[in-house]
C-alpha cells in the first residue's frame, strides 16, 4: 500500500475534486479529446508555480499548448548535438499542430531573471546551480543593457529584466526557419506578455514602441 505523504494527499484531493467538477461535467469535451489536439495558442511561459497560463486565461483542457521553463525563455535555432526540448516543444507546434499564435509570457517577481541580473549563479557547478546559470546566460546580452540603464538591484531594475527576457525569446523566436515563413506570410503571430504577480495585471507588448501596456 502506497503511504500518502502530506503532498501527496494535497494532490490526491485535488485530483478527487476535479473528476467531481471538472471532468464529469466536461465528458463530451474529454471525449473529443480522444481523437486529439488542436490548440491555436502556443504560450512559453515560466516554471515558476504563481504563474499557471491555464489558470490565468481561464481555458479549457485542449486550448493551450504550453511549454514552460526557468524565465520563460526560447534558446535560438541551432542544429549542435544536444537535447532540445524548447526546440522540439516549438516544431511540433508550429509544424505538426499548426498553432495561429505564439506568446511568450514573462512575470514579475521572476528569481531566473533576478539570478540574470545579479549573476548570483555564476561559477555554480552543475547541480548546484550550474545547469541555471548556463540557461539564464541567454540573458547576458540583454542584461548587460538592463545594468547599464538601470543597475542591478531594486524593482525598476528587476522588472526590466523580466520585461527584456521577453523580447529576448521573441528575437529568439525569429531564427526558427518555420518561424520566419508562416510570420512572413501571416500564418503566425508572436505576442510578447508580462503578468504582474503582485497585481493579477496581464501586460502585452507592443513592438513598435517596445512598450508593455495592461491588456
Amino acid at each position: 500500500m502506497i503511504e500518502p505523504t502530506p503532498e501527496l494527499s494535497e494532490l490526491l484531493s485535488g485530483y478527487h475534486r476535479f473528476r467531481e467538477v471538472g471532468w464529469k461535467p466536461e465528458r463530451e469535451r474529454w471525449a473529443t479529446l480522444k481523437e486529439g489536439q488542436q490548440p491555436r495558442v502556443m504560450v512559453i511561459s515560466c516554471s515558476d508555480s504563481r504563474v499557471d497560463p491555464s489558470q490565468i486565461f481561464d481555458v479549457n483542457p485542449g486550448e493551450l499548448f504550453v511549454v514552460r521553463n526557468v524565465a520563460a525563455l526560447v534558446p535560438p535555432f541551432e542544429t549542435t548535438p544536444g537535447h532540445h526540448g524548447v526546440s522540439a516543444a516549438l516544431e511540433f507546434a508550429v509544424q505538426v499542430l499548426k498553432v495561429r499564435e505564439i506568446m511568450v509570457m514573462g512575470h514579475g517577481l521572476c528569481g531566473g531573471c533576478q539570478a540574470a541580473l545579479t549573476k548570483s549563479m555564476e561559477g555554480a557547478e552543475p547541480g548546484r546551480g550550474g545547469f541555471v546559470h548556463d540557461w539564464i546566460s541567454l540573458l547576458d546580452k540583454a542584461r548587460d543593457e538592463v545594468a547599464a540603464q538601470h543597475g542591478t538591484e531594486g524593482r525598476k531594475a528587476e522588472r526590466a529584466m523580466e520585461m527584456a527576457g521577453v523580447k529576448v525569446s521573441l528575437e529568439n523566436l525569429r531564427t526558427f526557419p518555420c518561424v520566419q515563413a508562416k510570420e512572413a506570410r501571416g500564418a503566425l503571430t508572436l505576442r510578447g506578455a508580462f503578468f504582474a504577480i503582485s497585481d493579477g495585471v496581464l501586460h502585452l507588448l507592443d513592438e513598435k514602441t517596445g512598450k508593455f501596456a495592461p491588456a
